[in-house]
C-alpha cells in the first residue's frame, strides 16, 4: 500500500516549484487543468484532519510508515495504480470526495529562504496551467494580486493551517501508543490464496478499546475521538478499492491463475 511518508524535498505531483510575481507573471492568466497524468500513476494521497469525515466515504484512510507518519488517502492498493481517474489524470465520476492536496495542485506555499519563516505562493511551472493565454484568468491586476491569485492564496492558507492541525493529531496520536504495523488479506472468490496488503500503520482496536476512561475523555475534548472512529471506519473501503481495481482489470486477481502471487506487499 504506502511505505513511507511523502519524500523531502518536492511534494508528492510537484516537479518544479516557482514563486509567483508580478515581475515574471504580471500578465500571465491562470486556467483549469484538463489533463494530470501523473495522477493516474498516484495510490496514496495526503490528507487532513480537516477532510476524514468527508474522505472516509470513499478511500480508506491509513498512516504512512516511519518515524513521521502521515494520514494518507488510498485511491488503490498498489503501486501505480488509481481506481479513480482515468489514464489521462481526469475524475471517473464526479461522485467521490477530491483531496484538497490535489484541488491545491498546481500551488503551494513554500519557504524561499532557510533562514527566513515567510511562506510564498509558489507553483509548478510544468504542469501547464499558467502562461501567456488568451483564455483563463488574470493572476495580477497591474502589480497588485487580482481577485482569483487571492482565492488561491486564501486555499492554500486554509491547507497549511489543516497541515498543522494534523501535525498535531499525529503527534498526540503517535504519543498514545495506538498506532501498530497494518495488515490486511482480502481472498476473492475462487482464488486458493488470499492477497495481503502491508506497509501501513493503522490504529490497533483492541488497545484503542482497553483504554481508561479519562484518556478516553481527553481525546474527546481535544477533538481526536471522532478522527480515530473516522479512520477505522473508512477501512472498510479498503475491500471496495479492491473490488474497483479487479474491475477495472487492475488488480493482482486480473493476472493469469499461473501468473498470480500468494500475497501482494506494497
Amino acid at each position: 500500500m504506502a511505505s513511507a511518508a511523502p519524500t523531502a524535498g518536492l511534494p508528492i505531483l510537484y516537479n518544479q516549484i516557482e514563486p509567483i510575481s508580478s515581475q515574471a507573471h504580471g500578465t500571465a492568466k491562470v486556467r483549469g487543468l484538463q489533463t494530470l497524468p501523473q495522477l493516474a500513476q498516484l495510490h496514496a494521497v495526503p490528507v487532513t484532519v480537516d477532510e476524514f469525515a468527508a474522505a472516509q466515504r470513499f478511500y480508506p484512510i491509513i498512516f504512512s510508515v516511519g518515524a513521521d507518519p502521515v494520514p494518507l488517502a488510498l485511491m488503490g492498493l498498489n503501486e501505480g495504480v488509481n481506481t479513480f481517474v482515468d489514464a489521462d489524470g481526469k475524475p471517473l465520476s464526479g461522485e467521490f470526495y477530491m483531496p484538497a492536496y490535489l484541488r491545491r495542485y498546481p500551488f503551494l506555499l513554500a519557504k524561499l529562504r532557510p533562514d527566513s519563516d515567510e511562506l510564498s505562493l509558489c507553483y509548478d511551472p510544468t504542469s501547464g496551467a499558467i502562461g501567456d493565454y488568451e483564455d483563463g484568468q488574470p493572476l495580477f491586476n497591474g502589480d497588485q494580486p487580482s481577485d482569483t491569485t487571492n482565492a488561491v492564496l486564501q486555499f492554500c492558507e486554509q491547507f497549511e493551517q489543516a497541515g498543522h492541525r494534523t501535525g498535531a493529531f499525529m503527534q498526540e496520536l503517535t504519543k498514545s501508543g495506538l498506532l501498530m504495523d497494518g495488515e490486511v488479506a482480502i481472498q476473492p472468490e475462487g482464488v486458493e490464496q488470499p492477497f495481503i496488503y502491508r506497509g501501513f500503520q493503522m490504529v490497533d482496536e483492541e488497545k484503542f478499546r482497553d483504554l481508561r476512561g479519562d484518556e478516553l475523555r481527553k481525546m474527546n475534548q481535544s477533538g481526536m475521538l471522532p478522527l480515530i472512529y473516522a479512520h477505522l471506519f473508512s477501512l472498510g473501503q479498503i475491500r471496495e478499492v479492491f473490488a474497483r481495481q479487479v474491475q477495472q482489470g487492475k488488480g493482482p486477481i486480473n493476472l493469469p491463475q499461473q501468473q498470480q502471487p500468494a500475497a501482494v506487499e506494497a
